[in-house]
Parts: C-alpha cells; sequence; structure tokens
C-alpha cells in the first residue's frame, strides 16, 4: 500500500514492499555504475590510443604534413618564387596485403623504376605502415589505384615547387623529402619561429603569410641571362653577379653559375666540366683575389685619412722593389702620376705609393672597419670567411692595395662599393625588402661624404677614359662608373699567366647613386680577335648589358647631358 502525495515521492508502508523496492533501486545503481565503468573503460583506451599515435601511422604522418608546409616566397612585386604544391604519395601496410608477389609485380607495371627485391621486402610483414614512393604526380596515383592492390594507399603531402627554377637557386636553396629547408633562404626560414608553427600545427603551406624578399624577378632573370651568355661567350668556366641598392641594402639580383635545380636538389651535387662541387654560390661561398677592383678600397681609404689628397701625384716611372722581387705596372706610363690617372690607369706602382702614404697599419685597420675580414652579416648560410691578414708586413700590405694576397667574397666587394658611393654609408644587405628609413637606421659612416664624391668621380672617370670603357659603350646613357680587376689565378703555389679571374665592380647612376653591382667571369677567353681577355672585355661588357636591360625597368631614364658627368668632378680638378 502506498500513499501518494502531490508534488511529493512515492513511500511504501508496507515492510516487505519496502526492502525489495530498495533492493531494486540499488542495483539499478550498480548496473549504471557498472556501465559508466565499462564505456569509461572502451572511451579512455580509445582516447589514450588516439593520444598516443605515433608517425608509423596514417594520422601521424597527416600531421607530419601539416607540420612540413611552408610559406610561400614572393618577389619584391609579388611574383611567386617558391610556394607548396600537395601531392599524393604511396605507403604500404604489410600486414593488410594478401598476395605480397602479386602487389609487386602489379606495382613495377607503374613504377618500374623500383627495386624488385626492395619492394618485396619493404611489402613483407605485419607492419601497419611503411613508405613506396614519396612524391607522385596525381596520373600515377590513378593508375596504381586502378591495380586495386588490397593494403595500398596514399596520403597527400606538401612539396615544394620552384616556378622560376634554376634562375633563383642559389637565392632559394632548397628542402629535402620533408620539406624542411636545407640551404638558402629556405634554411634561414626555418627558424624558430616557423618551426613553433610547425609543432603546433598551424603552419599550413600556403595559408602562411608569404615570405617578401627584395629580389626583383625582372632584373634577377636579365642577370641570370647574361651570366649565361657570359659562359658561352667568353668561353668562361664560371660567372656571377650581384645587385644591391645602395640606399636600402636590398640584394635586387643574385646569380651564379654554374647552379642547380631546386626542383631537383641533386643536381647540386652534379659534376660540371668534369668538376666536383662545382654549384656553390660564389658571391657568398667564394672568396677571390679581385684584383685592381681592390684600388677603390685603397683610394676611398687613403683619400678618407686626409692624408692623402685628389690632387697629389705619385712617382711611377720605376717599379716598386721588396727585396728580389719587382712590382711593376701591366701597362705602364713611366711618369709620374695624379691620382686620378693611378686610378684609370690602373696603376700597382702608383697605388702601392698611395697606400704607403697612407701607412700599412691604417690600410690594415680601414679594411677591418669596412668588414673585410669578417663574413659579411646576411641570411644566406652559405658564407665562407674571408682570408685577410691580422698583420701587414710591407710586401702583404703593397699587395693587398691592389687586389693580391687576401682574398674576399663578391658580396664584401658590393658592399663596400655601395657605402662609398652612398655619402659613406655602409648599410647591412639583405634578402628581404627593407625601407630606406629602416635602413637608416642601421647606416655605419665609414668614409666622408666628401671622399664618397670623389670615389663617384674616379669611378666614372674609369668609365669614359679607363679600362670602363667597353662597358660604358654598352650603358650609354646611364652614368655608369667602375672599376676592373683581372687577376692572375692561383694554381698549385704559383700564379698562372694564362688563367685569370675577372671583376667589374661598379654603381649607377653616379649623378644620383642607387645600385652597385659585382660581376665575376672566371677563366675567361678572348671573344674574338679584336678583344682582349682582360676584365673590361668581359666582366665589364656583362656589366654594360645588365645595366642597359635593367635601368628602365627600376625607373632609371638615359640622360646624355654632358653636364651631368661635369658635375661629377670635384672642385680642385676644375
Amino acid at each position: 500500500m502506498a500513499i501518494i502525495t502531490e508534488g511529493a515521492e512515492t513511500i511504501s508502508l508496507d515492510g516487505g514492499r519496502k526492502a525489495r523496492g530498495n533492493l531494486t533501486k540499488a542495483r539499478i545503481r550498480w548496473v549504471i555504475v557498472a556501465l559508466v565503468l565499462v564505456f569509461g573503460t572502451v572511451g579512455g583506451r580509445l582516447i589514450q590510443l588516439g593520444a598516443t599515435v605515433t608517425d608509423s601511422t596514417i594520422e601521424g604522418i597527416e600531421r607530419d604534413v601539416i607540420t612540413a608546409s611552408r610559406p610561400p616566397v614572393l618577389d619584391r612585386n609579388g611574383l611567386e618564387m617558391a610556394v607548396d604544391i600537395r601531392v599524393p604519395s604511396l605507403f604500404a601496410e604489410p600486414r593488410r596485403i594478401i598476395d605480397v608477389e602479386e602487389a609487386v609485380q602489379k606495382l613495377r607495371t607503374v613504377l618500374p623504376d623500383l627495386n624488385e627485391d626492395w619492394l618485396r621486402k619493404r611489402l613483407t610483414g605485419d607492419k601497419g605502415f611503411v613508405w613506396v614512393k614519396r612524391e607522385l604526380t596525381p596520373a600515377i596515383e590513378e593508375k596504381i589505384f586502378q591495380l586495386g592492390i588490397p593494403g595500398l594507399d596514399f596520403v597527400t603531402e606538401s612539396k615544394r615547387f620552384y616556378p622560376s627554377g634554376q634562375e633563383a637557386s642559389h637565392i632559394l636553396g632548397s628542402v629535402n623529402i620533408d620539406n624542411q629547408g636545407t640551404m638558402g633562404i629556405e634554411k634561414h626560414m626555418d627558424d624558430d619561429s616557423l618551426a613553433l608553427l610547425q609543432s603546433i600545427g598551424l603552419a599550413r603551406g600556403n595559408e602562411m603569410t608569404p615570405v617578401n624578399l627584395a629580389i626583383d624577378l625582372r632584373v634577377q632573370h636579365v642577370m641570370y641571362e647574361t651570366l649565361q651568355d657570359a659562359l658561352v661567350r667568353y668561353k668562361a668556366i664560371a660567372a656571377a653577379g650581384v645587385m644591391m641598392d645602395v640606399k636600402t641594402g636590398e640584394i635586387v639580383a643574385l646569380a651564379s653559375l654554374p647552379d642547380f635545380d631546386p626542383n631537383n636538389p641533386s643536381t647540386l651535387f652534379q659534376d660540371y666540366n668534369g668538376v666536383k662541387n662545382d654549384r656553390f654560390n660564389r658571391i657568398t661561398s667564394g672568396i677571390y683575389e679581385l684584383g685592381s677592383t681592390f684600388k677603390t678600397v685603397t683610394l676611398a681609404g687613403a683619400l678618407d685619412s686626409g692624408k692623402v689628397r685628389i690632387t697629389d701625384q705619385f712617382d711611377a716611372r720605376f717599379g716598386v722593389r721588396f727585396g728580389r722581387f719587382t712590382i711593376d705596372d701591366f701597362h705602364g706610363k713611366h711618369r709620374v702620376l695624379s691620382v686620378p690617372e693611378v686610378y684609370k690607369y690602373s696603376s700597382n706602382i702608383g697605388t702601392i705609393k698611395i697606400m704607403q702614404q697612407l701607412g700599412k697599419d691604417d690600410f690594415r685597420a680601414f679594411l677591418g672597419r669596412i668588414g673585410m675580414d669578417k663574413p659579411v652579416p646576411f641570411e644566406l648560410p652559405e658564407m665562407r670567411k674571408p682570408k685577410v691578414p691580422d698583420k701587414f708586413s710591407e710586401i702583404v700590405a703593397a699587395t693587398s692595395s691592389f687586389g693580391h694576397g687576401l682574398s674576399v667574397s663578391p658580396l664584401h666587394m658590393v658592399r663596400a662599393v655601395a657605402a662609398f658611393v652612398n655619402d659613406g654609408n655602409m648599410v647591412p644587405p639583405t634578402l628581404y625588402k627593407r625601407s630606406e628609413a629602416d635602413a637608416r637606421q642601421l647606416y655605419e659612416q665609414v668614409i666622408s661624404p666628401g671622399t664618397s664624391a670623389e670615389i663617384r668621380y674616379l669611378m666614372r672617370l674609369n668609365a669614359l677614359e679607363g679600362s670602363g670603357t667597353q662597358m660604358n659603350k654598352l650603358a650609354n646613357g646611364y652614368r655608369v662608373g667602375g672599376k676592373t680587376g683581372t687577376a692572375e689565378k692561383v694554381v698549385g703555389r704559383t700564379y698562372s699567366s694564362d688563367k685569370t679571374f675577372a671583376v667589374f665592380a661598379s654603381a649607377f647612376p653616379l649623378d644620383n647613386p642607387r645600385y652597385a653591382m659585382v660581376i665575376i667571369v672566371d677563366e675567361p677567353q678572348d671573344e674574338n680577335a679584336q678583344s682582349g681577355h682582360t676584365a673590361g672585355w668581359n666582366a665589364g661588357q656583362v656589366t654594360g648589358r645588365v645595366v642597359q636591360r635593367v635601368a628602365p625597368m627600376l625607373g632609371i631614364a638615359p640622360d646624355f647631358s654632358e653636364m651631368l658627368d661635369t658635375s661629377l668632378v670635384p672642385v680642385e680638378l676644375r
């Protein structure tokens, strides 16, 4: 019997029924608890399994794909230089393969490059995941699907693609099969920030903020194409070039030949004309005796010291003796030369005497001031330390004054030239976009504005009357100035008389400097019977061809006014 009141519980008044009711409720509670425990255990195990999934499972691979994604790389105008594309990769679950031999034979009809024994071992066993072939095409994926082999499947991965192919290979570098940077700007991008995004699964390739470089792909294409032409035209073994914005430090073009295909990174290790390991970046990793281009450095230091004036004269009638050695001029005038004449006639004798008037210790200190004795701070990891003696003997100082006896990279030289024409302000080079306002915060005054004006005059004078005339003919109207350098290469332990290294270091337009450039041509030959093999005939001509094509792209109009050249002449020489 029960009494029911509205809004109250049902209460049993019968003793036996009361006991049975309590027992029933207890059983229900125990059943609920048991079910909770069972399902909780199962659910917990499922969660545990999901949480401890390893990279040997499909889920782990998908997670790994996300972490390997990379942001797009764009040039300064927004053109794509490197992007992620999605590609299928084939994996197998050996424990699900019914007939290994059949799977091997069928699969090799589509992928004949797979070694049969290797594939058989790969597909045998009870593993849950093994790679078979990564980075396939959709067409190959479809053909393998049509085979209908149990235990084979695909996962979509990120693969790096470089639309410009080899043209910017030494800038961009490459990635490995896991989409991790191994060299170039790709390696530089793999810093802590990108690694953190990848580790928490937020790095999703083309969804990431693009990386904007300072490179102008239009200028890069011209540089690359002109260097390719130089290899053929001058039968050279290598050629390279770099162009830098003197006000911002931005590198707008950088190319080095021979190169490699970043879409096929293994080409980096292929021999070039029978030479191993020759596809390195000669702008950053190559250090060379840059020959007479170094006279620009020597004169900048001497003029800035105040110990040498632009109006000074030096006796170049006789060679300079050091013990049993005598240093002479290549095509000497054998007379007293003014400072501008020393430069435009590229007199070794005159340059040595200018350096001696500065003093060998002050000359060495100036090289340190402009960073010639240490690696250039730069984003590319492929850098090599220059070879500059800590202290100069008299003869080492003498040969160093005209670019022999010390070795630096073309990047060192382009940075120095940029500073010399930019009112003496040196700025670190960069591959990333940088505003002029930001660059000014990094300026370091290495020579005075007055000395800078004198160097601009000397560089333009050499283009008009010295070793740069071949360059000037090709870049007529763009007011380029520069200095040649033809260095004898060291073969064994001696200098070779027939193997040379040609350099042209330049800047333009010199009435309002904006760009500095260094071109190198390794072991050039005479183009024809009427030409020579010194730098003006090869590296100088390459410079002229590049400027003539890229100046309009960079917003620089030709101007044939002689008044602008006259305005560069220092007051003391007018």
